[in-house]
């Protein structure tokens, strides 16, 4: 059974989540932009063996830790979709720019394409590549328990920001309608900050793609 708990991070209160599979004690976490010394005693402390780090997209916020968690555990960093390097290139220019620790570049051990598949445990999930926010965002999907890990594509009540470079926002709307809302209404999705909400409640509700 997937488990997961989401640990804000960074004056951003950006969502890194720690995920595990109940059966194996596998674990993952997801855009660890910051706080490393909770991040690994949280994992520590559920006694689960972290196997990877899965990046959405590659803001400061998001990976900013990544690099350094990485070498820290001796894992390896899956995503995001390769059309972020340059993101990936610019983090110690972003962490001085807003203020964060110094952060490192690094280049992923696995770059992600929309339909892959990523194990966890024996927990399988679909990626899927969401430009607009940035142009190398992914999201992940865990159709059984009808979870996505969407980033900063979609919030409960609003969109990511597309005003960042290569940010389209065409790009993020047909992102949202053609990737996410097939998952099903009943999908719960864990935004990058801010609460959960579900795919139909946006598509109900939300003013920037409420309707679409």
């Amino acid at each position: 059974m997937l488990r997961y708990q989401i640990l804000p991070v960074t004056p951003f209160a950006q969502n890194c989540c720690l995920l595990w599979d109940d059966a194996s004690g596998e674990a993952v976490f997801t855009d660890p932009g910051g706080e490393i010394e909770r991040l690994v005693q949280e994992a520590e402390r559920r006694e689960l063996r972290v196997g990877a780090i899965w990046l959405t997209h590659a803001h400061i916020d998001h990976a900013g830790a990544a690099g350094e968690l990485a070498q820290l555990l001796d894992v390896p960093i899956v995503g995001p979709h390769r059309d972020d390097q340059f993101w990936i290139d610019m983090l110690p220019q972003q962490s001085k720019m807003f203020g964060f620790p110094p952060a490192q570049a690094f280049t992923p051990a696995r770059w992600l394409e929309d339909g892959d598949s990523l194990r966890l445990g024996e927990l399988e999930f679909e990626v899927r590549h969401c430009p607009g926010h940035t142009p190398g965002h992914v999201v992940f999907h865990h159709a059984p328990a009808r979870r996505c890990w969407v980033g900063d594509v979609l919030f409960a009540g609003s969109i990511g920001r597309t005003d960042f470079p290569r940010g389209n926002h065409q790009q993020l709307i047909d992102s949202i309608v053609t990737r996410l809302w097939p998952m099903g209404d009943d999908t719960v999705f864990i935004p990058g900050h801010g609460p959960e909400s579900s795919f139909g409640v946006e598509r109900r509700s939300n003013p920037y793609v409420g309707g679409t």
